[in-house]
């Protein structure tokens, strides 16, 4: 892998969003790979029910820009996501309140929900942390990936960006499994494991507003007036980086990019990055940072919240069984039945039920919190 060009531009407003992007992507000279009738997922930050003014999420104002685009060029615009709560629900609602839904069908996109749109076992060419990964069916379907990150801090890695955006292609244990790694270069080897086998060709990041402190849900707002975009998401996290006032070889990601690439030193057109510059507050300590690795990884085992079949209202009818993208659910004594050991936390079984017979088990850990 080599560096590539980095846009930068200003953009103080999210009225103007659709032209900032159209000045980036100008400078990058790369949209025209889009041709018509194509599928372009859409793959924005939706990381739980937040309102767009928390900055927690990608602005709609963004999403529906970047679908208006797409369909000007003729092809299919698809805004999909996951949400980072584990539990059923959590990402309709999630695309809901932050109101990324609304705008994707104002900007003539389909919406879809990774959680329930399945998701597919792909092994990494060259891991470094996982042999084989589950990838939702969307990213691994479409014709071209627009990745839409929010520029905000992250207390494990201290920034989130294009690379961490892809975390929301893979099902929601394998992300909580990451996060009990509670050592920040695995959990971001992790993260490059899953980038390589789920890479966007575009990568935008929303700095309009960021958010800084302890991200990437309880910071608070910064107003920073920029657009970033890149066609490779590595390049833009080492300019993000620097845009926050940080050492780019600080953030955890960019630091295992540099070991296992070698030069990660883009080339920045437009803006000088040095004129608009914002220093944000980095995150606070944390339980992932305070505590021992092995505790961390301790509670995260004790700590879950998994589908269940109620077996009084199951009707046998199948539905989970042959929607289960790890296989597994199966039949025993006239209902279905969950193998905890390999379920991925997908909660297609949920959502697909027509007897509402699947409901969330927590642990005792669970409830308490």
């Amino acid at each position: 892998m080599s560096p590539d060009r980095v846009a930068l531009v200003h953009c103080m407003d999210y009225s103007t969003s659709k032209q900032a992007v159209w000045e980036a992507l100008d400078l990058l000279g790369c949209f025209d790979k889009i041709k018509a009738g194509m599928r372009i997922l859409i793959k924005p930050n939706v990381l739980a029910a937040r309102k767009p003014e928390d900055a927690a999420t990608t602005h709609p104002s963004l999403v529906r820009a970047v679908c208006e685009i797409v369909r000007e060029a003729d092809a299919f615009p698809v805004v999909g996501d996951c949400a980072g709560i584990t539990s059923a629900g959590a990402t309709a609602e999630a695309l809901e309140k932050s109101g990324i839904k609304q705008a994707a069908l104002e900007g003539g996109g389909e919406v879809v929900n990774f959680q329930t749109a399945g998701f597919s076992k792909v092994k990494p060419e060259k891991p470094l942390r996982l042999n084989e990964i589950y990838v939702s069916d969307r990213v691994l379907d479409a014709d071209y990936i627009i990745n839409l990150p929010k520029l905000k801090t992250h207390e494990l890695t201290t920034m989130t960006g294009a690379v961490k955006n892809m975390f929301g292609a893979v099902p929601l244990r394998i992300r909580k499994e990451a996060h009990t790694m509670a050592d920040p270069l695995i959990f971001s080897e992790i993260l490059l494991d899953i980038y390589n086998v789920a890479t966007p060709q575009l990568s935008i990041i929303d700095a309009v507003v960021g958010m800084e402190g302890d991200g990437p849900s309880r910071g608070k707002p910064i107003k920073v007036g920029a657009i970033l975009a890149s066609k490779d998401g590595i390049s833009l996290d080492v300019v993000a980086a620097q845009l926050m006032g940080f050492d780019p070889l600080s953030i955890p990601s960019n630091h295992v990019a540099a070991r296992v690439y070698g030069d990660i030193s883009p080339q920045i057109v437009g803006v000088n990055v040095d004129e608009i510059t914002v220093p944000f507050k980095k995150p606070g300590l944390s339980l992932l940072r305070m505590l021992p690795p092995w505790l961390i990884q301790k509670a995260g085992h004790l700590f879950t919240v998994r589908p269940e079949i109620d077996a009084d209202k199951c009707t046998a009818c199948g539905a989970c069984v042959r929607n289960c993208p790890a296989e597994a659910i199966y039949m025993d004594n006239g209902h279905a039945v969950i193998d905890a050991g390999i379920c991925i936390l997908c909660y297609c079984c949920r959502e697909l039920c027509p007897a509402a017979a699947v409901k969330s088990r927590k642990s005792l850990l669970a409830r308490m919190f």
